[in-house]
């Protein structure tokens, strides 16, 4: 891991305008991200974990252009993405590219494995017949299969199979940075540490940087080298894996990691959980000041009244709370 930055993204704001039945008419909108702000470096692997619904998808999504960003910037290799024209987008989309959660919903079941890894080829004109044919059989090789699955179609493969050509398809242009939006949350757990194993294995030899988006934070503390938590669209804590877990600082985290089950019985049965009140608020209308406040059992007044920033509590540790 080098300290170039490849990736930062400032102030980042994703909504969805609400457009059908009675809401429409109150200009009501989907608060999904809610101005984040991280910095990612050559050769990294930060996490970006929380709570189904808290906008991690969507960041991924947006920081990627696959959804327009309301307000913010994603600075890309020193080029904020979002002043780019869709042709100069082509060429950034060589160097970033995504693995999608659905194994079965992100590949064309009408195309073979080939043509699926071969399109990539194609749109950016890398290479062409027996060329593009030995760039295939090599692609599969590199994520455990071989050049006679490349005749067959989606339906033929299981689930881990098709995630292991999604990553192949992600390859074929040689990115230097890859989204992957929880690639193992639909595979069977034998199957999840595969696929992680593969992706460690791939970073290493290809100098890849990843953005590892997931909820399982046994898995992400694994892969990653650092993580960030989101709350409501928001980040609310970014360090190193290792002292998120040894130290966590924001009431949220706290929870979170409290939940991690301990294959120790002993130890498990002596920790005390802690159990957050309530659910989480709308993101059509969420609360004023700090989003976590209605569920925090630490929250006061203040919580209510000003939105806390994120800053630095030492070492790199920044976390968004008054109370710290």
């Amino acid at each position: 891991m080098s300290n170039e930055v490849i990736l930062e993204v400032n102030n980042l704001v994703k909504h969805f305008p609400i457009n059908e039945g009675f809401l429409s008419r109150e200009n009501k909108k989907v608060h999904a991200v809610n101005g984040i702000s991280f910095k990612l470096h050559q050769g990294e692997t930060l996490g970006l974990v929380g709570e189904s619904g808290c906008g991690k998808s969507t960041a991924g999504r947006t920081i990627i252009r696959l959804y327009e960003a309301t307000s913010g910037e994603a600075k890309f290799m020193g080029r904020n993405i979002y002043d780019l024209s869709k042709k100069e987008m082509m060429t950034v989309r060589r160097d970033m590219q995504m693995i999608f959660q659905d194994p079965y919903a992100s590949l064309n079941p009408r195309m073979t494995v080939g043509d699926i890894i071969g399109e990539a080829l194609d749109i950016h004109h890398l290479a062409s017949g027996q060329k593009r044919t030995n760039r295939i059989y090599e692609l599969l090789e590199t994520v455990g299969l071989n050049s006679e699955h490349a005749n067959r179609f989606p339906h033929e493969f299981s689930g881990g199979q098709r995630q292991r050509i999604g990553i192949a398809r992600a390859l074929a242009v040689n990115p230097k940075l890859i989204i992957c939006d929880e690639p193992i949350s639909a595979l069977d757990v034998s199957i999840q540490a595969q696929i992680v194993n593969m992706l460690e294995e791939l970073q290493e030899q290809l100098g890849l940087t990843y953005l590892f988006i997931a909820h399982d934070l046994s898995m992400v503390k694994h892969i990653s080298h650092r993580i960030a938590v989101m709350y409501l669209g928001r980040i609310v804590e970014i360090t190193t894996s290792q002292d998120l877990y040894d130290h966590p600082m924001h009431p949220y985290t706290q929870a979170l990691l409290s939940a991690i089950p301990i294959p120790d019985p002993d130890v498990e049965l002596k920790r005390s959980r802690i159990v957050l009140e309530g659910g989480v608020p709308s993101p059509i209308d969420p609360p004023s000041g700090c989003y976590f406040r209605t569920r925090c059992p630490k929250a006061q007044q203040q919580c209510a009244q000003t939105t806390p920033e994120l800053k630095d509590c030492g070492n790199g540790h920044l976390v968004a709370c008054h109370l710290v």
